[in-house]
Formats: structure tokens, C-alpha cells, sequence
């Protein structure tokens, strides 16, 4: 597997993250879906095996067990070098008024949390999991740069935001000399490309990395129009979402499974691999609780599209608002 440049800074991460969300104590947090640290040793094998270097969790991902387990496995597996560990702040970590959020103080705490967490001294990826009302970005951006410049955190990254609010953390921190984001994370798939229209013109612009979280929509894009998981039943964030305008999305589905069927490979290859030949985008997050969830992901980088398939793949998409922030 290939390694590529994070926008334009010098960091390099595998053409294919792993999203560490489904690995925690089910019992703990809002996923009773996710994987017991036993279940989720062999995934972390074999992502490593596969060429997969790096790794994407949160702080508040099964009240932090995920930190734990993505910490313990990968010490495990290779040297801290060798490995990119990217974390996240902002959703709350504890019951406390200070236990949430992108204020300096929520921000210094929780990045010394997640250290201890996953056992490192650093993280290579620092990013902000959402935008705070509630806290002069002015703020947020000098902790952000005083965590990177104490050493903790190698660089800072974005995740779903307005691109106006992303345009204004980039022009404080430019303007105080600060460190700026180099990475978005955003949620874009077929059934939902709004990013297209300001997000992405915008990080193209500014040499920004994207690192697209739920490429497969949810699960909804590997499989037949109406077929629910267990994931999908109790995922609150999954029944929140695609549901503005259904003839389109199934539309959008049925033709993965045409192009699919028609190529001789699985639904969540060519979705992938639609995702992967877009210009802006440097890697997408793949989660797995399934061996199968690896090898299509890893499969798709070597799946190209031609033009007519990626203009099928696109066609039936109609405009609706962007959703998961």
C-alpha cells in the first residue's frame, strides 16, 4: 500500500485509515455495536498486515476505551514511529461544565487524557471533531498551537464544519503565526457530496487534506436498497441521516450495484473507489468489524472507474442539506 502526502504538509499516511470507532467496551458510551478489545486484536493485524499504518479514534469513541484499545494494539504491533495515531476533541468526556468543548482549558485536559490513553507521548493527528459556538476561535487555535509547539500532537486537523468557519480558524491562525489545520474530516460519500460545492474548493485552494469519514454511508452503500444491520438499528447518528431524499439515494445504490455486478467485485469496493478518485481527497476512514470490511477496502485501491462508471455512480444525486454536524 502507498503512502500519501496529508495536503501539502510533510506528513505521509497509508492510502487507507482505519477507523478505530467500532473498537471499545460496548457497554460503555452510545455504540453497543462496537468490538471487545479480543475481537478487535485481529483487525489491527491485519490493517497492519495489509500495509495500513494509520489509525483515526476520538476521545470520547466508547467513553475513551477505543483510545485505550487503538494505544495498547498498535504498541503491540510496531514502533511508535512507524505508526500515525489521530485523535479527536470536543464531544464531552465527562459531567462537568469543563468536559466538553474547544475552550484552552477542555482542550489542554483532554489532550493529556488521550495521551495517557493510548500510551504515547504524542499523537501525529490533533483534530477538532466539531465547531464550538461557544468559544472565540481565537482561542481554540492558540491551544491548539501550544499543544503542538509542547510536542504533543505533530499537526492539527478539522472535521465537519461550515467552509466559512473553517476559512476563519485558517485566517486567526495565519495571521497570529499559529499552526494551522492541515486536514479536514469530513463526511462524503455518494449519497452525500455537499462538501463538493464550498468545502472542497476551498481545501483544494488552501492544500488541505480530506479524510472522509463514513464513505460507505453508514453501510448503507454495500448493500441492497432497504437491507438494515445491527448497526443501523442502533446507531442514533446512521437514523439521523439520509433520509432527505430517498428515490435519489436509492437510485445512487442500485447503480453501485449494477457497476458492481458488471465489474465481478463487491458494492463497497466501487464506493470506495469512487470516493478515492476524487481530486481532493487524500484517504477515506474504513471502519471493520467484519474481515471482509478490510480486504474490500484494501481490494478497492486497486478498482479504477472508468468515466462512464463514475458519471452512472453520480447521475441520480440530487441536492439536499449536509448532514452530521
Amino acid at each position: 500500500m502507498q503512502h500519501v502526502r496529508l495536503g501539502d504538509s510533510g506528513l505521509k499516511v497509508s492510502q487507507i485509515v482505519l477507523g478505530c470507532m467500532s473498537y471499545g467496551e460496548s457497554s460503555r458510551g452510545t455504540h453497543p455495536w462496537t468490538l471487545s478489545e479480543a475481537e478487535s486484536r485481529p483487525f489491527f493485524i491485519s490493517a497492519f498486515e495489509a500495509g495500513i499504518t494509520t489509525f483515526d479514534t476520538a476521545d470520547m469513541y466508547s467513553d475513551g476505551t477505543s483510545e485505550e484499545f487503538t494505544g495498547r494494539m498498535l504498541g503491540e504491533l510496531a514502533p511508535r514511529d512507524q505508526v500515525e495515531i489521530a485523535t479527536k476533541v470536543y464531544w464531552p468526556t465527562g459531567s462537568g461544565p469543563n468536559d466538553r468543548g474547544l475552550s484552552r482549558k477542555h482542550i489542554m485536559a483532554a489532550i493529556e487524557a488521550s495521551l495517557r490513553r493510548l500510551g504515547t507521548d504524542y499523537v501525529d493527528l490533533y483534530q477538532i471533531h466539531r465547531w464550538d459556538d461557544e468559544t472565540p476561535i481565537e482561542e481554540t487555535m492558540e491551544a491548539l498551537h501550544d499543544v503542538v509547539k509542547a510536542g504533543k500532537a505533530r499537526y492539527i486537523g478539522a472535521s465537519s464544519m461550515w467552509a466559512w468557519q473553517f476559512a476563519k480558524a485558517q485566517h486567526v491562525a495565519a495571521s497570529n503565526g499559529w499552526t494551522r489545520f492541515v486536514s479536514m474530516q469530513d463526511q462524503y460519500n455518494l449519497l452525500q457530496r455537499e462538501e463538493e460545492r464550498e468545502m472542497h474548493p476551498l481545501v483544494a485552494d488552501q492544500g488541505v487534506g480530506v479524510l472522509p469519514w463514513s464513505p460507505l454511508a453508514r453501510g448503507r452503500l454495500t448493500r441492497p436498497w432497504g437491507e438494515e444491520t445491527a448497526r443501523t438499528s442502533t446507531d442514533e447518528v446512521t437514523k439521523s441521516m439520509y433520509g432527505q431524499a430517498e428515490a435519489a439515494d436509492r437510485a445512487i445504490v442500485d447503480a453501485v450495484g449494477r457497476v458492481a455486478e458488471a465489474r465481478g467485485v463487491s458494492r463497497a469496493q466501487v464506493a470506495l473507489a469512487w470516493v478515492r478518485q476524487q481530486p481532493v481527497v487524500t484517504a477515506p476512514i474504513v471502519g471493520a468489524t467484519k474481515p471482509h470490511h478490510l480486504d474490500d477496502a484494501v481490494a478497492s485501491l486497486s478498482l479504477d472507474l472508468a468515466p462512464d462508471e463514475l458519471a452512472a455512480l453520480e447521475a441520480p444525486y440530487t441536492p439536499r442539506n449536509p448532514e452530521g454536524f
